[in-house]
C-alpha cells in the first residue's frame, strides 16, 4: 500500500465531507450515488477485503464507505495462520474477534479465509519434518479456528490455492506430509467443527480449463465421500485487456452443475501491462523487476482506460446477473485503488487502478457502469 501525502489526505477528507451518510444512497460531488449492496441485494452479496487498519476503523474514509457499499467483508490477513496460530498450541483470536465486532456493528457478513493454505504459515510449522506433528497441527488448527468462529462467520475458504495450473495438486507441505487426501480431510474436519458455516474451496485461474478440470475432480471426490462442500471461489484477478469471459461462464455452469454455489472472491482488474504477457497468475511467490514501461499511469488513468475498465466490469456483472441463482457473492479485493495489492504485485512500486473507487474514495466510471447493469437487466 502506498503512502498518501498530507495533501492527498486533506483532499480525501474534503471529498468525503460531501458524502451524505444517511439512507441507502450517498451524495458525492453533487451526484446521487447508488449503493452496490442495495443494487444487488436480491442477486448476491457484495463484498470487500479489509486490512487490520480498516477493521480497527483507523482508516476513516474506509470506515464510512464500507458500510454504505458492502454487506460482506473478508479479512485480508488477520485470519491467516501466521497471525491466528503463531505458536504451537497457541492462538491469537484478538484480531479476528475485532473483525466479528466490526461486522456486527455495521450489519455485515464475514467470509473468512483461509483455514489451510501453503503460504503465510506460522514459522514453527515450516521447521517441522515429522508427518504426525504436521497432521496434529492440521487437525488442531481446523478444529480450533473453525470451531471458534462457527456461527460468527458466514463462510470459510477451507482450502486455498491447492492446485497447479494443469489441475494437479500443488506440491505443498500438506501434500508432502499428509498425502493427496488432505483436502478431503480438511473439509471433513471443517464440516464437524463448523456445522453452521458455509465451506468453500478457493483458487486463482480456476476458470481456466485444465485447472477447472482438476477442481471439478477434487469436488466430486469430496462429495463422493459424503463430505460437505458448499461452494467454490473463483478469485478473479484478471487484466482489463484479457478477461476470460467464456471460461468464466463455462466455469460457473460446470461448478453449478455439481450442486454448489460459486463465489467471485478477490475481484480486481489490473490496467497495467503484465510482465508475463497474456498469462496471469496470483501466485504471491512470483515477482518481476520494475521498469518504467510496466508503470505507464503514474500521473493518473487516461479517460480511454477508464472507459475500458468500466466496459470490462459491466461485461462481468452482466454475466454475474445472468447466473445470479448460482452466485453467492462478489467480493472486491480492496476498498479502493490505493489499498490494492496490485500496486506491488507482481512488480513493486507501480500505480494500478483495478477497483471501483479511486484513491480519493470517489466512485469511478466503472462503478456507475456496474450499477447500470442491474437497471438494464430489470428493464
Amino acid at each position: 500500500m502506498q503512502r498518501k501525502s498530507v495533501f492527498n489526505l486533506l483532499i480525501v477528507v474534503v471529498g468525503l465531507s460531501l458524502i451524505n451518510c444517511s439512507g441507502t444512497k450517498n451524495v458525492t460531488n453533487g451526484l446521487t450515488v447508488r449503493s452496490l449492496k442495495e443494487t444487488f441485494k436480491t442477486d448476491f452479496l457484495i463484498g470487500t477485503a479489509l486490512s487490520a487498519e480498516q477493521i480497527a476503523e483507523k482508516d476513516s474514509s474506509a470506515a464510512r464507505l464500507v458500510p454504505q457499499q458492502f454487506n460482506v467483508v473478508t479479512p485480508e490477513n488477520v485470519m491467516k495462520a501466521e497471525i491466528i496460530h503463531p505458536q504451537w498450541g497457541e492462538y491469537n483470536f484478538v484480531p479476528g474477534n475485532q473483525l466479528v465486532d466490526y461486522a456486527r456493528k455495521n450489519d455485515l457478513e464475514i467470509s473468512a479465509t483461509p483455514l489451510i493454505w501453503h503460504s503465510q504459515l506460522p514459522p514453527f510449522l515450516e521447521k517441522i519434518n515429522d508427518a504426525d506433528s504436521v497432521r496434529q497441527y492440521f487437525a488442531d488448527h481446523i478444529n480450533t479456528v473453525a470451531g471458534w468462529y462457527d456461527g460468527k462467520v458466514y463462510s470459510w475458504e477451507v482450502v486455498n490455492e491447492a492446485l497447479n495450473e494443469d489441475g494437479s495438486l500443488r506440491n505443498t507441505l500438506f501434500l508432502q506430509k499428509l498425502g493427496a487426501d488432505y483436502i478431503l480431510e480438511a473439509f471433513r474436519l471443517a464440516q464437524k467443527a463448523a456445522p453452521r458455516t458455509k465451506l468453500y474451496y478457493n483458487d486463482y485461474n480456476i476458470e481456466q480449463p485444465r485447472k477447472r478440470a482438476g477442481a471439478v475432480a477434487m469436488i466430486k471426490k469430496i462429495q463422493a465421500a459424503g463430505v460437505r462442500i458448499d461452494g467454490v471461489g473463483i478469485q478473479g484477478h484478471w487484466n482489463v485487456n484479457n478477461v476470460p469471459m467464456l471460461y468464466i461462464e463455462q466455469s460457473i455452469k460446470e461448478f453449478a452443475a455439481l450442486g454448489i454455489k460459486v463465489a467471485i472472491t478477490e475481484l480486481d482488474l489490473s490496467v497495467l501491462p503484465s510482465p508475463y504477457g497474456r498469462n496471469t497468475s496470483a501466485d504471491i511467490s512470483q515477482t518481476a523487476a520494475y521498469n518504467a514501461r510496466m508503470n505507464p499511469y503514474t500521473g493518473g488513468l487516461p479517460d480511454s482506460m477508464q472507459q475500458s475498465l468500466a466496459t470490462a466490469y459491466a461485461r462481468l456483472f452482466n454475466l454475474f446477473l445472468k447466473y445470479k441463482d448460482h452466485i453467492s457473492r462478489v467480493t472486491f479485493w480492496g476498498v479502493n485503488d490505493i489499498n490494492s495489492w496490485l500496486n506491488d504485485f507482481p512488480v513493486r512500486g507501480r500505480t494500478d487502478y483495478p477497483l471501483l473507487f479511486d484513491r480519493l474514495y470517489q466512485p469511478k466510471p466503472a462503478f456507475y457502469k456496474v450499477i447500470e447493469t442491474k437497471a438494464q437487466k430489470d428493464q
